[in-house]
């Protein structure tokens, strides 16, 4: 990182924290003394774009800034966690499980949405795992928060996000106006994703369905409408019915040639399925990704592979929801796994580590089996403790070790 753009990062995290702090300090002072400015002179834009007036002053009445959105936004990681962390934490045996019963529960709808839609029942299953945990986490008051205030602070204090935050307040704001949901239920993230799958205000104007067809577009209480403005999202962004995302395969030593080709060029390179079956369209254009080296699982990713990515434009979150959507249909999981430094805990075991963690005064979080920072921190505090290497792994070495105590 250059001396400027260290510089820029420093100055935007200072700003930032700033703002959190005033907040936190001042109060209705300060929303009074800027915030409430702001407010009043955003109104005019937000009627521009489409936004009653009066829907404008009901919603934003009376309205503060939240200082943890700001604290949210402010400290979020970025650094990149290995391939092993990010799919243990959302590809494993409980999502598998939950999927399943929930494929179950949902089939005359599944049945309807994909002969409407033409979108694989499994992928908008996985989806809802990775956006919601089948919803479970729109449970949580920790996790979810109103959206106009949430839009409306980073609007006004987060200049990093401010320009998205006001194209969100609006479309916020518009949903209110269509009677879709109401105020006191249009509940989301910090940065403003929505419902079970998780719609930014734009894209829940783009693409939302009501598939039960109670008049309102709810992907909030409804599961139809929820996994159908999936479906609709990744069929109007070319999904291709009846086919895959993509394939685990085995590839030869030695360099091979970058770029999309045909499967049927990539056989006839040594690259072949690690299930030893056919493929099933030796003319599908395929492009290769080894995401955790050679020394780990390798794909051919065909075109829906990118559609999923229309949803969230990263290969590791487009992995995920195709890995986690083929072992809820009944696949097996992956031939070769990642590269794992440790031995692997199932999703019951990582709960254990947490509650034994927390039983010896080291954890206090949830009891989620999903490893964050707050549980490594903990492995990290235990692991020095006893004189173990201080890797926070989530490992069964640690995890017996605990259990000797």
């Amino acid at each position: 990182m250059s001396v400027r753009s260290t510089a820029r990062r420093l100055t935007a995290l200072v700003t930032a924290a700033g703002l959190t702090l005033a907040l936190l300090m001042s109060g209705p002072a300060f929303a009074d003394a800027g915030f409430r400015q702001w407010v009043s002179a955003f109104r005019a834009t937000a009627v521009a774009g489409g936004v009653s007036g009066a829907v404008y002053d009901q919603s934003m009445r009376g309205l503060e800034p939240d200082p943890v959105v700001l604290e949210k936004a402010r400290t979020q990681p970025e650094f990149t966690a290995p391939a092993w962390d990010y799919f243990d934490n959302r590809v494993h045996d409980q999502s598998v499980a939950n999927g399943q019963a929930m494929a179950k529960k949902w089939k005359p709808w599944l049945d309807r949405i994909e002969a409407r839609f033409g979108v694989d029942r499994n992928i908008l299953l996985a989806i809802w795992s990775m956006e919601s945990n089948y919803g479970e986490t729109l449970k949580r008051d920790d996790i979810m928060r109103n959206v106009v205030r949430s839009l409306a602070t980073l609007a006004y204090g987060d200049p990093k996000r401010s320009k998205y935050a006001r194209t969100q307040l609006i479309s916020a704001l518009k949903i209110l106006q269509t009677g879709d949901i109401d105020e006191s239920h249009l509940m989301g993230s910090w940065a403003g994703a929505m419902g079970q799958t998780q719609f930014i205000p734009t894209s829940y104007q783009r693409y939302a369905v009501d598939m039960d067809g109670n008049g309102k577009r709810d992907i909030w209480n409804s599961i139809p409408d929820a996994l159908a403005t999936s479906a609709n999202l990744l069929r109007k962004n070319g999904w291709q019915a009846g086919k895959t995302w993509g394939y685990e395969v085995t590839i030869p030593a030695g360099k091979l040639p970058g770029g999309a080709k045909t499967i049927a060029q990539w056989q006839a390179l040594g690259v072949a399925r690690a299930s030893g079956k056919p493929f099933k369209n030796l003319t599908d254009k395929a492009t290769l990704k080894v995401p955790d080296g050679r020394g780990g699982p390798a794909f051919l990713m065909i075109r829906n592979f990118s559609v999923i990515k229309a949803y969230n434009n990263a290969d590791k979150y487009a992995l995920a929801v195709g890995l986690l959507a083929d072992e809820i249909s009944g696949g097996t999981g992956l031939v070769q796994d990642w590269q794992r430094p440790f031995t692997k805990l199932s999703f019951e075991e990582r709960q254990e580590l947490q509650k034994r963690l927390s039983e010896h005064g080291y954890y206090d979080g949830k009891f989620d089996g999903k490893i964050g920072d707050g549980s490594k921190a903990a492995i990290i505090a235990y692991q020095a403790k006893v004189g173990l290497s201080q890797d926070g792994y989530p490992s069964m070495e640690v995890l017996k070790w605990l259990r000797k105590q």
